[in-house]
Protein backbone atom coordinates (compact mmCIF):
# COMPACT_ATOMS: atom_id res chain seq x y z
CA UNK A 1 0.00 0.00 0.00
CA UNK A 2 2.59 2.46 1.08
CA UNK A 3 4.82 1.71 -2.18
CA UNK A 4 1.97 2.31 -4.18
CA UNK A 5 1.22 5.85 -2.56
CA UNK A 6 4.61 6.66 -2.98
CA UNK A 7 5.08 6.08 -6.53
CA UNK A 8 1.99 8.29 -7.21
CA UNK A 9 3.99 10.55 -5.22
CA UNK A 10 6.86 10.87 -7.03
CA UNK A 11 5.51 10.76 -10.03
CA UNK A 12 2.79 13.75 -9.48
CA UNK A 13 5.87 15.47 -7.60
CA UNK A 14 8.09 15.25 -10.50
CA UNK A 15 5.36 16.95 -12.72
CA UNK A 16 5.13 19.36 -10.01
CA UNK A 17 8.59 20.40 -9.86
CA UNK A 18 8.58 20.42 -13.78
CA UNK A 19 5.75 22.58 -14.26
CA UNK A 20 6.54 25.28 -11.55
CA UNK A 21 10.71 25.20 -12.58
CA UNK A 22 9.44 26.13 -16.29
CA UNK A 23 7.05 28.61 -15.43
CA UNK A 24 8.42 30.72 -12.91
CA UNK A 25 11.07 32.01 -15.16
CA UNK A 26 7.76 34.31 -16.03
CA UNK A 27 6.85 35.10 -13.27
CA UNK A 28 7.92 38.41 -11.78
CA UNK A 29 8.87 37.42 -8.62
CA UNK A 30 12.47 37.67 -6.81
CA UNK A 31 15.33 35.28 -7.86
CA UNK A 32 15.64 33.72 -4.36
CA UNK A 33 11.91 33.20 -3.88
CA UNK A 34 11.54 31.63 -7.27
CA UNK A 35 14.09 29.06 -5.84
CA UNK A 36 12.15 28.93 -3.02
CA UNK A 37 9.16 27.91 -4.78
CA UNK A 38 11.40 25.04 -6.68
CA UNK A 39 12.87 23.57 -3.38
CA UNK A 40 9.75 23.82 -1.87
CA UNK A 41 7.72 21.74 -5.10
CA UNK A 42 10.36 19.33 -4.49
CA UNK A 43 9.58 18.32 -1.47
CA UNK A 44 5.89 18.79 -0.80
CA UNK A 45 4.80 17.73 -4.45
CA UNK A 46 1.12 19.05 -5.91
CA UNK A 47 0.95 20.70 -2.67
CA UNK A 48 4.12 23.27 -3.69
CA UNK A 49 2.88 23.78 -7.14
CA UNK A 50 -0.81 24.98 -5.73
CA UNK A 51 0.92 27.11 -3.40
CA UNK A 52 2.81 28.64 -6.51
CA UNK A 53 0.08 29.37 -8.69
CA UNK A 54 -2.97 30.22 -5.84
CA UNK A 55 -0.26 32.46 -3.96
CA UNK A 56 2.45 33.72 -6.46
CA UNK A 57 2.00 33.15 -9.93
CA UNK A 58 0.86 36.45 -12.07
CA UNK A 59 -3.17 35.78 -13.13
CA UNK A 60 -3.09 39.03 -16.14
CA UNK A 61 0.20 40.57 -17.16
CA UNK A 62 0.63 43.86 -14.68
CA UNK A 63 -0.95 42.36 -11.90
CA UNK A 64 0.93 40.58 -9.86
CA UNK A 65 1.89 43.62 -7.09
CA UNK A 66 -1.99 43.57 -6.56
CA UNK A 67 -2.17 40.06 -6.56
CA UNK A 68 0.29 39.08 -3.90
CA UNK A 69 -0.32 41.97 -1.87
CA UNK A 70 -2.85 39.86 0.57
CA UNK A 71 -1.76 39.53 3.42
CA UNK A 72 -2.52 35.84 3.57
CA UNK A 73 0.12 36.25 0.17
CA UNK A 74 2.61 38.03 1.88
CA UNK A 75 2.93 35.09 5.26
CA UNK A 76 2.58 32.19 2.31
CA UNK A 77 5.59 34.04 0.38
CA UNK A 78 7.66 33.89 4.13
CA UNK A 79 6.63 30.27 5.02
CA UNK A 80 7.71 29.03 1.80
CA UNK A 81 11.15 30.77 2.16
CA UNK A 82 11.19 29.20 5.69
CA UNK A 83 10.27 26.15 4.54
CA UNK A 84 12.63 26.22 1.84
CA UNK A 85 15.85 27.08 3.50
CA UNK A 86 15.20 25.76 6.56
CA UNK A 87 13.72 22.26 5.46
CA UNK A 88 16.60 21.83 2.85
CA UNK A 89 18.76 22.05 5.67
CA UNK A 90 17.12 20.01 8.33
CA UNK A 91 16.29 17.77 5.75
CA UNK A 92 20.14 17.62 4.48
CA UNK A 93 21.07 17.03 8.49
CA UNK A 94 18.54 13.78 8.87
CA UNK A 95 20.18 12.44 5.66
CA UNK A 96 23.94 12.85 6.83
CA UNK A 97 22.74 11.98 10.88
CA UNK A 98 21.48 8.55 9.19
CA UNK A 99 24.68 7.58 7.01
CA UNK A 100 26.93 8.48 10.58
CA UNK A 101 24.07 6.43 12.39
CA UNK A 102 24.68 9.46 15.14
CA UNK A 103 22.60 9.27 18.66
CA UNK A 104 19.11 10.78 18.55
CA UNK A 105 20.42 14.10 20.33
CA UNK A 106 23.38 14.72 17.97
CA UNK A 107 21.19 13.63 14.69
CA UNK A 108 18.79 16.63 16.18
CA UNK A 109 21.43 19.23 17.36
CA UNK A 110 22.73 18.64 13.30
CA UNK A 111 19.32 18.89 11.60
CA UNK A 112 19.04 21.85 13.48
CA UNK A 113 22.70 23.77 12.57
CA UNK A 114 22.18 22.93 9.24
CA UNK A 115 18.64 24.16 8.86
CA UNK A 116 19.10 27.14 10.84
CA UNK A 117 22.32 27.60 9.17
CA UNK A 118 21.18 27.49 5.66
CA UNK A 119 17.99 28.89 5.97
CA UNK A 120 20.18 31.96 7.63
CA UNK A 121 23.35 32.80 6.66
CA UNK A 122 22.44 32.00 3.02
CA UNK A 123 18.48 31.65 2.04
CA UNK A 124 17.45 35.39 4.33
CA UNK A 125 20.62 37.28 4.96
CA UNK A 126 22.33 36.70 1.54
CA UNK A 127 19.79 36.44 -0.63
CA UNK A 128 17.75 39.40 0.97
CA UNK A 129 21.03 41.57 1.50
CA UNK A 130 19.75 44.29 -0.90
CA UNK A 131 17.00 45.37 2.05
CA UNK A 132 19.79 45.92 4.15
CA UNK A 133 21.36 48.09 1.24
CA UNK A 134 23.94 45.33 0.06
CA UNK A 135 25.15 45.19 3.82
CA UNK A 136 25.62 41.71 4.08
CA UNK A 137 26.73 41.78 8.34
CA UNK A 138 23.84 43.86 8.54
CA UNK A 139 21.49 41.51 6.62
CA UNK A 140 22.49 38.72 9.18
CA UNK A 141 21.37 41.09 12.10
CA UNK A 142 18.29 41.88 10.31
CA UNK A 143 17.19 38.87 9.58
CA UNK A 144 18.18 36.62 12.76
CA UNK A 145 15.29 37.05 14.32
CA UNK A 146 12.48 35.88 12.55
CA UNK A 147 14.45 33.24 11.19
CA UNK A 148 15.14 32.28 14.87
CA UNK A 149 11.41 32.38 15.68
CA UNK A 150 10.22 30.86 11.89
CA UNK A 151 13.23 27.95 12.26
CA UNK A 152 11.60 26.79 16.07
CA UNK A 153 8.43 26.14 15.28
CA UNK A 154 8.84 24.37 11.51
CA UNK A 155 11.42 22.13 12.87
CA UNK A 156 8.95 21.56 16.05
CA UNK A 157 6.49 20.34 13.40
CA UNK A 158 9.04 18.34 11.19
CA UNK A 159 10.38 16.33 14.74
CA UNK A 160 6.77 15.30 15.27
CA UNK A 161 6.29 13.43 12.36
CA UNK A 162 9.80 12.22 10.98
CA UNK A 163 10.94 11.03 14.37
CA UNK A 164 7.65 8.84 15.28
CA UNK A 165 7.03 7.75 11.47
CA UNK A 166 10.79 6.81 9.96
CA UNK A 167 11.57 4.13 12.87
CA UNK A 168 7.80 2.72 11.98
CA UNK A 169 8.67 1.81 8.55
CA UNK A 170 11.24 -0.60 7.40
CA UNK A 171 14.06 0.81 5.97
CA UNK A 172 12.74 4.47 6.10
CA UNK A 173 15.98 5.39 8.36
CA UNK A 174 18.32 4.97 5.23
CA UNK A 175 18.20 7.85 2.82
CA UNK A 176 19.19 5.86 -0.10
CA UNK A 177 15.28 4.08 0.88
CA UNK A 178 12.44 5.95 -1.03
CA UNK A 179 10.27 6.08 1.93
CA UNK A 180 12.96 8.12 3.73
CA UNK A 181 12.30 11.02 1.25
CA UNK A 182 8.64 10.65 1.71
CA UNK A 183 8.34 10.90 5.17
CA UNK A 184 10.51 14.24 5.30
CA UNK A 185 8.58 15.32 2.60
CA UNK A 186 5.62 15.21 4.55
CA UNK A 187 7.63 16.68 7.38
CA UNK A 188 7.89 19.53 6.02
CA UNK A 189 4.71 19.97 4.84
CA UNK A 190 3.14 19.65 8.70
CA UNK A 191 6.07 22.07 10.05
CA UNK A 192 4.97 24.61 7.18
CA UNK A 193 1.81 24.66 8.30
CA UNK A 194 2.49 25.02 11.95
CA UNK A 195 5.02 27.35 10.76
CA UNK A 196 2.62 29.73 8.69
CA UNK A 197 0.94 31.71 12.07
CA UNK A 198 3.85 32.46 13.46
CA UNK A 199 4.79 34.42 9.90
CA UNK A 200 1.73 35.63 9.91
CA UNK A 201 2.83 37.20 13.12
CA UNK A 202 6.29 38.08 11.62
CA UNK A 203 4.81 39.67 8.33
CA UNK A 204 2.05 41.71 10.05
CA UNK A 205 4.63 43.10 12.58
CA UNK A 206 7.09 44.38 9.58
CA UNK A 207 9.74 41.92 11.41
CA UNK A 208 9.74 39.82 7.42
CA UNK A 209 9.11 40.15 4.42
CA UNK A 210 6.44 38.60 2.44
CA UNK A 211 6.11 38.45 -1.76
CA UNK A 212 8.26 40.77 -3.55
CA UNK A 213 7.36 41.91 -7.43
CA UNK A 214 10.67 42.22 -9.83
CA UNK A 215 9.97 43.58 -13.48
CA UNK A 216 11.95 41.94 -16.06
CA UNK A 217 13.43 45.39 -16.92
CA UNK A 218 14.12 46.55 -14.25
CA UNK A 219 17.22 49.15 -14.37
CA UNK A 220 17.40 49.98 -10.79
CA UNK A 221 16.13 48.93 -7.52
CA UNK A 222 12.54 51.32 -7.43
CA UNK A 223 11.79 49.02 -10.04
CA UNK A 224 11.53 46.01 -7.29
CA UNK A 225 8.64 46.31 -5.12
CA UNK A 226 7.33 44.21 -2.26
CA UNK A 227 4.06 44.99 -0.80
CA UNK A 228 2.62 46.33 2.16
CA UNK A 229 0.91 43.43 3.99
CA UNK A 230 -2.84 44.40 4.45
CA UNK A 231 -6.07 42.29 4.76
CA UNK A 232 -7.18 43.79 1.76
CA UNK A 233 -4.28 44.40 -0.16
CA UNK A 234 -1.50 47.79 0.31
CA UNK A 235 0.36 50.03 -1.46
CA UNK A 236 3.58 48.35 -2.90
CA UNK A 237 6.84 49.69 -1.74
CA UNK A 238 9.22 51.21 -3.93
CA UNK A 239 12.76 49.53 -3.33
CA UNK A 240 13.46 46.86 -1.40
CA UNK A 241 13.74 48.34 2.32
CA UNK A 242 13.12 47.15 5.35
CA UNK A 243 10.27 48.59 6.67
CA UNK A 244 10.52 49.46 10.59
CA UNK A 245 7.53 51.04 10.96
CA UNK A 246 4.77 49.14 12.77
CA UNK A 247 6.72 46.86 14.68
CA UNK A 248 6.18 45.65 18.33
CA UNK A 249 8.14 46.50 21.05
CA UNK A 250 11.34 44.72 22.10
CA UNK A 251 8.90 42.93 25.21
CA UNK A 252 6.72 41.49 22.93
CA UNK A 253 9.50 40.31 20.65
CA UNK A 254 11.05 39.01 23.43
CA UNK A 255 7.66 37.02 24.55
CA UNK A 256 7.06 35.63 20.97
CA UNK A 257 10.91 34.41 20.91
CA UNK A 258 10.37 32.76 24.64
CA UNK A 259 7.09 31.16 23.18
CA UNK A 260 8.73 29.34 19.63
CA UNK A 261 11.51 28.52 22.06
CA UNK A 262 8.97 27.10 24.06
CA UNK A 263 7.05 24.70 21.68
CA UNK A 264 10.62 23.30 20.05
CA UNK A 265 11.12 22.00 23.29
CA UNK A 266 7.70 20.87 24.35
CA UNK A 267 8.17 18.81 20.86
CA UNK A 268 11.77 17.91 21.55
CA UNK A 269 10.29 16.69 25.52
CA UNK A 270 7.78 14.89 23.45
CA UNK A 271 10.28 13.02 20.51
CA UNK A 272 12.70 12.09 23.63
CA UNK A 273 10.04 10.65 26.05
CA UNK A 274 7.70 8.49 23.84
CA UNK A 275 9.39 8.63 20.45
CA UNK A 276 10.48 4.77 19.36
CA UNK A 277 13.93 3.51 21.32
Amino acid sequence: MLDGVMLLWFILTGMSVLFVAIDIRTTPEAVVLKWGFVILTLFTGPFGAFFYVLGCREPLPGTHEQYVSATWRQVLGSTMHCAAGDGLGIIAGAAIGSLLQLEPALDIALEYVLGFGFGWTFFQAYAMRDMAGGDYGKSLKMTFIPEFYSMNILMAGMLLVSKFWIPSVAGASSPFNPAFWFIMSLSLMVGFLCAYPMNWWLVTRHLKHGMMTVRANAHSMGAMKMPAASGEGGEAMAGMKHDDSGKPNRGRIFAMGVFSVVIFAIALAIVFTFGPG
